[in-house]
């Protein structure tokens, strides 16, 4: 993917309520991940790390999806309209990697 690289910004701005939806699910992963720092500090019990760890991957899954969601209705969808179809291999670019 060319555009890998060089800084990008969103044509059309994300709405508030989104944003703070997204930012309060990352917010939640970091406090998960902070979790997990202290499970290792006390030696627990690696299933329950384990369980914490998978718990944090299905979030970040849902927030890429989320934010995956928002470009195709927007950037590709605006972008395919105005007649550049080169979005649709950034897209399916993009879900590979999300996978």
């Amino acid at each position: 993917m060319e555009n890998c690289c060089k800084e990008q910004f969103k044509k059309n701005p994300r709405n508030e309520e989104d944003i703070q939806n997204l930012k309060n699910r990352l917010n939640r992963i970091s406090g998960q991940i902070n979790g997990i720092t202290k499970m290792l500090d006390e030696n627990r019990y690696c299933g329950d790390i384990l369980i914490q760890i998978a718990a944090i991957e299905k979030g970040l899954e849902a927030v890429g999806y989320l934010i995956l969601e928002n470009h195709m209705k927007t950037c590709v969808k605006d972008d395919i309209l105005s007649g550049d179809d080169k979005t649709i291999d950034e897209a399916l670019d993009l879900m590979k990697k999300l996978k």
